[in-house]
């Protein structure tokens, strides 16, 4: 070996960055994933020792193959090429001959994530090891051993006290957590891209007096009427002081009843109680988190704190592999994270370490699954059902489900087996109040005809204005959109081919618009991007046939503070060659058909309406459903991790972010420091699939050789129809039959 210090990383001349040593690199992974797992374990209701032992032990000697003498060669020269010897074969040969098997899994995942362990045990005696190189690393571990003590410490024997943890899947991912994302931050520290982690600073009794401030201050701002303004009061303190025993509520609160503060007031409560450390608000779309993260930071914020170290906004997945790219990734170190269902249940079932770094902040916290319907699949919460029993019973986890059409799944045997009863925040006299307000407030109707774009056009500007329009799909939004303006129609268009910044932008733009008493004959057209969480009150809705809950939650976004007489909300059907369809639908929409049919929507309330549709979506596609969930079960209870991280997409589709500011774009390119918010929020994310259709391919071009993001290089309108305003003509020119070339 070379006489010079033995290198972890190598230099990066041309950034000004010098190498790394091995020692210093190895003590401050140890240092970080000892902070980490003293953090979590002190919510942990297992054997905290173990869970150390495991962790600091594989955080020793993940990378012990470095110090191979080939391996040296190239992190001296410091060329782009990959080490000649795959470097986690060492540490994990030497832990799995101590039987520290949970430390040896993780040394040989620290790069490829948690392997499938069926697969590894079918290997016999090549258990967790790298076939190619096994019997050079066996003649050369002992040199490995002395060179470490030679330049760290020398390596203890195993105590033989961890042969077989017990532990759950979910266990094992965190533990796992604490190692990665030391390594990982360590890396990106070393290079730039990171800085120290900071102690979050949590004063939740304080932020709890300044949100009861906060909602004494509304009732003189708001202009619900009087029954509304007391309805939510009630509702406050009603979740405000309610018992923080229970580790799991069900709030099925009515749109306009206030639930934003409320089930924070109550998570603060839960918060001092339990000394929890962070909370998490959990929304089902992007564009909601914004609209929560303002209340949240006005609400919560004490005087001279940075808005952004206390309530954290994350869009959506921005967890990258590259090293020029971790200084990009959105962690879950502040107090407060309002964050994406897809990153938050997409990080449970995760094995990569990219995605599953951040997870280890996650015990001892209070989550609010807002607009819960809408969360995941009916066929993930089964397992997700799991985890999120495990995170209460052995991680000190509160959780809090809460909608306006909240289906009560936990009592169907088919998702929970025994059902189970889950306490409500709201008791039944309000229960009872307000939902028969919710009666009064609104109504629902069905179309029976399919309408092509003209004769929806018609059909909409028949009714009263200022409407509101939603379609299943981005593409027929925007068809419908470019129509209307075409025509001459006062239109909005709102969703995903916008960046966060520009749907920000146009939704204060549409609250400005609609509390114009005079402006009426205007529409906005959108995606379920708006259904749920989005202050609107319009006179008039229009839901393309999806499902009950989600004509329920359009239902919330017209005549919202019940100052009118009853609003109406239509459901409709779209036929047209310009508009996609979803088959996705096909039995949700059925099922929504056949409840309007039978009168449920004037005589039944909203959770038992959704409770009912997702009963008879399971009774209709129970073969299919029982056969994906069960998978999952299974490949979660015989440790295959990576067929769990599969088939637990919570969005079935493979998407790349897609950077929109050519600024931005060209930083990136430039390998300079983007802040990860900014990133996401001038950003959107497109399917992969679509990147590479001819719509699509000329416009879309990889930031770098990584393709994990994309820069935008077609015509974008931030005002309208964002990303859209290139691939429209096109889709016209597809209709009409043209050829593209």
């Amino acid at each position: 070996m070379n006489s010079e210090e033995p290198l972890a990383h190598s230099a990066k001349p041309e950034k000004g960055i010098s190498a790394q040593t091995y020692a210093k690199h190895v003590d401050a992974v140890l240092k970080r994933a000892d902070a980490n797992v003293t953090a979590m374990a002190k919510y942990f209701f297992g054997d905290a020792q173990v869970l150390h032992q495991s962790v600091k032990r594989a955080a020793l000697l993940h990378d012990l193959g470095k110090l191979d003498a080939a391996n040296q060669a190239v992190l001296e020269k410091g060329n782009k090429k990959h080490l000649p010897l795959n470097h986690v074969d060492a540490g994990t040969t030497y832990l799995s001959r101590g039987k520290e098997f949970e430390a040896a899994f993780f040394v040989y995942g620290h790069h490829i994530g948690l392997c499938s362990v069926p697969w590894e045990t079918g290997r016999g005696n090549l258990f967790l090891r790298d076939e190619r190189i096994c019997s050079e690393v066996d003649q050369k571990l002992t040199a490995y051993l002395s060179d470490h003590a030679e330049c760290y410490e020398k390596v203890e024997e195993s105590s033989g006290m961890i042969v077989n943890s017990g532990w759950t899947g979910l266990t094992r991912r965190l533990a796992f957590s604490c190692l990665v994302d030391a390594d990982y931050g360590d890396t990106a520290i070393h290079y730039g891209g990171e800085t120290e982690k900071q102690s979050a600073n949590q004063q939740w009794k304080k932020r709890l007096e300044k949100l009861n401030e906060y909602v004494e201050g509304l009732k003189n701002k708001s202009d619900a009427s009087k029954e509304r303004k007391k309805q939510r009061q009630v509702t406050y303190e009603t979740c405000r002081d309610a018992d923080t025993k229970p580790g799991l509520y069900a709030c099925d609160s009515p749109v306009g009843t206030g639930k934003t503060t409320a089930v924070m007031a109550h998570l603060l409560r839960t918060a001092i109680d339990k000394k929890l450390r962070h909370i998490f608000v959990v929304l089902p779309y992007t564009n909601i988190i914004k609209q929560s993260v303002d209340v949240y930071r006005k609400a919560l914020i004490l005087p001279g704190e940075n808005p952004e170290e206390v309530v954290a906004e994350h869009h959506h997945q921005a967890d990258f592999s590259s090293y020029d790219l971790r200084q990009h990734a959105a962690l879950w170190t502040v107090p407060i994270i309002v964050t994406t269902a897809v990153q938050f249940f997409e990080t449970l079932g995760a094995n990569h370490p990219a995605q599953i770094r951040k997870l280890h902040e996650l015990p001892g916290s209070a989550i609010f699954l807002d607009e819960a319907h809408a969360a995941i699949p009916t066929w993930l919460w089964p397992q997700s059902w799991r985890w999120l029993k495990d995170l209460i019973a052995n991680w000190r986890c509160h959780f809090v489900f809460a909608s306006g059409s909240l289906p009560q799944f936990w009592q169907n045997e088919k998702i929970t087996s025994p059902s189970e009863d889950v306490p409500n925040l709201l008791g039944n006299k309000q229960k009872t109040q307000v939902n028969k307000q919710e009666k009064e407030r609104v109504t629902y109707s069905s179309k029976e005809e399919e309408f092509d774009v003209d004769g929806l056009l018609k059909f909409i500007q028949s009714k009263n204005g200022p409407r509101l329009v939603v379609l299943n799909t981005v593409q027929s939004a925007a068809v419908l959109a470019w129509k209307m303006r075409k025509t001459g129609k006062q239109v909005m268009h709102l969703s995903t081919a916008l960046t966060p910044n520009d749907r920000d932008a146009l939704v204060e733009d549409i609250k400005m618009r609609l509390q114009k008493k005079d402006d009426t004959d205007w529409t906005l057209v959108a995606t379920s991007c708006v259904e749920a969480g989005m202050d609107f009150s319009f006179a008039t809705a229009f839901r393309e046939s999806c499902s009950a809950a989600s004509l329920i939650q359009i239902g919330g976004r017209v005549n919202r503070h019940g100052n009118s007489a009853q609003a109406e909300v239509f459901d409709f059907r779209v036929n047209d060659p310009l508009m996609k369809n979803n088959p996705q639908l096909r039995t949700s929409r059925h099922v929504l058909k056949t409840l309007i049919e039978e009168m449920y929507f004037e005589t039944i309330d909203p959770t038992e309406i959704v409770t009912e549709a997702m009963r008879r979506e399971l009774m209709s596609d129970f073969g299919d459903f029982e056969k994906m969930s069960l998978e999952i079960i299974t490949h979660e209870r015989t440790n295959d991790y990576p067929e769990v991280a599969k088939l637990c997409k919570v969005i079935d589709a493979n998407t790349r972010l897609v950077v929109i500011s050519p600024e931005i774009a060209e930083a990136l390119r430039c390998y300079e420091k983007v802040d990860p918010v900014q990133l996401i929020r001038n950003s959107v994310q497109i399917r992969f699939f679509k990147i590479n259709t001819k719509q699509f391919s000329s416009f879309c071009i990889p930031v770098n050789d990584h393709r994990e993001i994309y820069a935008w290089q077609g015509k974008y309108d931030g005002r309208f129809l964002g990303y859209m305003e290139a691939i429209i003509p096109l889709l016209e020119l597809d209709a009409d039959g043209f050829a593209i070339v």
